[in-house]
C-alpha cells in the first residue's frame, strides 16, 4: 500500500509539471500571436518568435520574475517531452511511427530546454537572443551545412504535414479527456484545435520552405517565425499575416485547455 500512494504521488507530481509546462507553451503562443496580428492591423506589437516573447517579458514591470517563472513552466514542458520520448507508452522506438513521435517528442524538449535556458540567461543578465541566423551561417559554412540545413527542412516539411493533418483529422482531440469538458469548452477546444493546428501547419511549412530556399543557395535567409511572417507579409499582405498570428492565439486557447484536462500518459 505503501508503495502503490509513493507512485501515485511521484505520478502526480509528473502530471502538474506537464501541465504546467503545457501553460508555458501556451503563453509563448499567446503573445507571439497577440504581438504579431497587432503589428499586422497597426495596433503596435512586432512580428514575433520564441525570442521576441522572452524581450517583451522582460521589458514588463517585474521582468525577471516573469521569465523566471515562464522558464520554469518551460523546464517542466522539457520534462514532460523528454519523459514522453525515453519512458512514455505507446509505440516503441523499435517501430517506425514510435521512432517519429519519439524522435519529435525529443525535438520538442530540446527546443523548450533552450528557449527556458535562455530566459533564465536573461534573468541573471548573461544572455538575450539565441541568434538563430548566425548558427545558421556558421552551419552552412561547413562543407555538410547544406545537407545538415536540407535534413532539418524536411523534418519541418513532416512537421508541417502532420499539424495540418491533426487539425483536419480531429486526432489532437485524443490528447484530451473530452468527457470532463462542458458543451461550450468541447466547441471552445474543437475551434481553437482546428484552427491552431492549422496556424502551426503554416508557419511551418514556411520556414521549412526558407531553410530549403538557404540550402539550395537561392536566397532569403533561415529563420523561425519571425521570418515565416515576414514571408507572410510579403508575399500574401499584412492581413493574411494577422489572420495566421490570430491562428497561434487559437493555438494558444488549444494548450490552456489540454493544460487543465489533458490526457497525460506517463
Amino acid at each position: 500500500m505503501h508503495t502503490n500512494y509513493l507512485k501515485r504521488m511521484i505520478t502526480n507530481k509528473k502530471e502538474k509539471l506537464a501541465r504546467a509546462g503545457m501553460v508555458a507553451k501556451g503563453v509563448v503562443y499567446a503573445i507571439i500571436g497577440t504581438l504579431t496580428a497587432m503589428a499586422a492591423f497597426n495596433l503596435g506589437g512586432s512580428k514575433s518568435g520564441s525570442d521576441s516573447v522572452l524581450e517583451f517579458l522582460a521589458q514588463q514591470a517585474f521582468g525577471n520574475f516573469l521569465l523566471g517563472i515562464l522558464a520554469l513552466g518551460l523546464f517542466s514542458y522539457t520534462f514532460y517531452r523528454i519523459y514522453e520520448a525515453l519512458f512514455g507508452s505507446g509505440d516503441s522506438w523499435s517501430e517506425t511511427k514510435g521512432f517519429v513521435k519519439r524522435a519529435g517528442y525529443l525535438v520538442s524538449g530540446v527546443f523548450y530546454g533552450v528557449l527556458g535556458f535562455t530566459a533564465a540567461k536573461m534573468v541573471v543578465g548573461s544572455g538575450s537572443g539565441s541568434g538563430g541566423n548566425s548558427m545558421i551561417s556558421t552551419v552552412l559554412s561547413k562543407p555538410y551545412g547544406p545537407y545538415l540545413v536540407v535534413f532539418v527542412a524536411l523534418c519541418l516539411a513532416g512537421k508541417a504535414v502532420f499539424q495540418v493533418y491533426k487539425a483536419y483529422s480531429g486526432k489532437f482531440r485524443e490528447d484530451v479527456k473530452e468527457s470532463n469538458l462542458g458543451q461550450k469548452e468541447r466547441k471552445a477546444l474543437i475551434r481553437a484545435g482546428k484552427i491552431g493546428f492549422t496556424a502551426r501547419g503554416i508557419v511551418s511549412g514556411i520556414v521549412a520552405f526558407l531553410f530549403f530556399k538557404v540550402a539550395l543557395g537561392t536566397g532569403g535567409e533561415a529563420g523561425g517565425k519571425a521570418a515565416a511572417f515576414d514571408f507572410l507579409q510579403d508575399t500574401f499582405g499584412a492581413s493574411v499575416m494577422g489572420i495566421v498570428a490570430l491562428g497561434l492565439v487559437a493555438y494558444a486557447v488549444f494548450m490552456f485547455i489540454q493544460a487543465k484536462y489533458a490526457q497525460i500518459r506517463l
